[in-house]
C-alpha cells in the first residue's frame, strides 16, 4: 500500500515547476487541481441476476490546449486521488510531446479478475452511458488503462455510437484494427522509450549495443528488448525480470526467443542458459541502459546509490520516487522520465484520433515515422531545460510541460 497520496505528489511537482517558471499564484492554483470531476455510481446486472453497484469517476484535469486524453482503468484500489494524480500526469505528458490535448482519466472501483466477459461488457457499457454527455472527440477521448484493453474499448464505443447516433470511432482509441484501430499503437510505448533512449546515447556518447536490463517482462518489457536491438543497431539483453522472478545470463540472451518462453510458460524463470538473481540486484547490474517497466517505486533513496546504469528510461509509471531523482542526478546518471519516456503511447493514440477523424488510415511506417519524429523533438526539449534551468531530468520535462500549458491558459484568458 502507498505510504503517501500520489495527487500530493503530483501537485507538488507542479509547484516545483511552477516556480522555475516564475508563474503568478493563480496560474500555480489552476495547474494544480482538476478542471472537471465526475464521479457516477453504476448498477449492473450480473450472471446471477442480482444487480450489483460500482463506483465510477471520469476526472478531466486540463483541457487548454485541446480535449482531455487519458485511459479508463477497472481496479479494486481506485481512489478519487490516484486518478486525479494520473490526469494531471496525462496532462503534462500530451504537452511535452506537443501534441494539441488536455489531460484526464477514468476508473470503476472493481475488481475484473472475478468478473465474466459478460459482467465486463454490461459494466464498459453502464460507464459509458453515464459519462457520455461529457466526453468526444472535441471534450474528452478516453483508452485503455489498467485491466481494460482494445476490446473494452470497442464495447465503449459501439455504446457511444447507440447512444450519439452518429458514427463516430475517434471518441475513444486503441481499438481493434476493425473498427477503427490504427497500425502501430501494440509497441508505441516501447518504440517511444527506445527512441529517446538512442538520442540519449548520441548526446551522452554511451554505447547503445553495450549491455541492458529489463525490470518486468510485460508488453511494454517485451517490446523494448526486441526494439532496442532493432533500432540501437545491436546491444547485449544480460537480465530480465517479472513478478515471478528475474534471471541473469552475462553473455546475453537472444531476446524474440526469451519473449516466446515468456508467452508460452508465463515466466522468465526457466529459461536456458539462465541463472537466477533477486529483483533487487536485477537494478543494481553494471549496464549501459536500465528500463524500470514493472511497478512504481522501484528506484528508491534504499538503492539509488546502487544503480550503475548511465541511462535509466522509465517504461513504468513513477518507478523512482522523488527522493532517488536527486540521488541518481548527483550521480550522473540520466533518468529519461516517465512522463517523456512512455509517452509513445499517446502519441499514437492521438494518431488515431487523426486517421479516425477522416476516416483514412497510415501504413504502419509512417507511423513509426512520425512518432519518431514526436519523441525526438520530445526529447531535445526537455534537454534544452535540463541546461537551462540546471535540474533532473523529471523537472525539466516537468517545466516543458506546465509552461505549454499555462501559456494556453493565459491566451485564452483564464488567469
Amino acid at each position: 500500500m502507498e505510504s503517501y497520496n500520489s495527487f500530493h505528489v503530483a501537485q507538488k511537482q507542479v509547484l516545483e515547476a511552477a516556480k522555475l517558471l516564475h508563474l503568478d499564484n493563480a496560474t500555480i492554483e489552476l495547474l494544480s487541481w482538476p478542471q472537471r470531476e465526475f464521479k457516477f455510481t453504476l448498477p449492473v446486472r450480473m450472471d446471477n441476476g442480482t444487480v450489483k453497484v460500482f463506483h465510477a469517476y471520469r476526472i478531466q484535469y486540463n483541457y487548454a490546449r485541446g480535449p482531455a486524453k487519458g485511459g479508463i482503468r477497472f481496479h479494486p484500489d481506485e481512489t478519487v486521488d490516484t486518478i486525479r494524480a494520473l490526469a494531471s500526469w496525462m496532462t503534462w505528458k500530451t504537452a511535452v510531446v506537443d501534441l494539441p490535448l488536455g489531460g484526464g482519466k477514468g476508473g470503476v472501483v472493481c475488481d475484473p479478475k472475478t468478473m465474466s466477459q459478460r459482467e465486463l461488457e454490461n459494466l464498459s457499457r453502464a460507464y459509458i452511458r453515464a459519462v457520455a454527455e461529457y466526453i468526444g472527440i472535441d471534450k474528452d477521448v478516453p483508452a485503455p488503462d489498467v485491466y481494460t484493453n482494445p476490446q473494452t474499448m470497442a464495447w465503449m464505443m459501439d455504446e457511444y455510437e447507440t447512444i450519439t447516433h452518429r458514427h463516430q470511432p475517434g471518441v475513444l482509441t486503441d481499438k481493434p484494427m476493425q473498427v477503427g484501430g490504427t497500425r502501430g499503437r501494440r509497441d508505441a510505448t516501447a518504440r517511444g522509450g527506445v527512441i529517446t533512449v538512442r538520442e540519449a546515447c548520441k548526446i551522452l556518447h554511451v554505447d547503445p549495443s553495450g549491455c541492458y536490463a529489463i525490470q518486468g517482462f510485460g508488453n511494454a518489457g517485451q517490446r523494448a528488448a526486441l526494439l532496442h536491438q532493432e533500432l540501437l543497431g545491436g546491444g547485449r539483453l544480460v537480465a530480465v525480470s517479472d513478478s515471478r522472478g528475474a534471471i541473469f545470463n552475462p553473455h546475453g540472451f537472444n531476446p524474440k526467443e526469451l519473449v516466446t518462453h515468456k508467452l508460452t510458460t508465463g515466466s522468465v524463470l526457466g529459461f536456458p542458459t539462465a541463472s537466477v538473481i533477486s529483483h533487487e540486484s536485477l537494478l543494481e547490474l553494471e549496464v549501459e541502459i536500465l528500463y524500470p517497466a514493472a511497478l512504481e517505486n522501484a528506484i528508491s533513496e534504499i538503492n539509488a546509490e546502487k544503480i550503475k546504469a548511465k541511462i535509466v528510461c522509465e517504461l513504468a509509471n513513477g518507478p523512482t520516487t522523488p527522493e532517488a531523482d536527486l540521488i541518481l542526478y548527483k550521480k550522473g546518471i540520466h533518468v529519461i522520465p516517465d512522463i517523456l519516456a512512455s509517452a509513445g503511447g499517446v502519441t499514437v493514440s492521438y494518431f488515431e484520433m487523426v486517421q479516425d477523424s477522416y476516416s483514412f488510415f497510415w501504413d504502419e511506417d509512417l507511423v513509426h515515422q512520425r512518432l519518431d519524429q514526436k519523441l525526438m523533438k520530445a526529447y531535445h526539449s526537455v534537454r534544452e531545460a535540463i541546461k537551462e534551468k540546471n535540474v533532473h531530468p523529471r523537472l525539466a520535462a516537468m517545466v516543458v510541460g506546465v509552461a505549454r500549458i499555462a501559456e494556453a491558459c493565459k491566451l485564452r484568458g483564464w488567469v
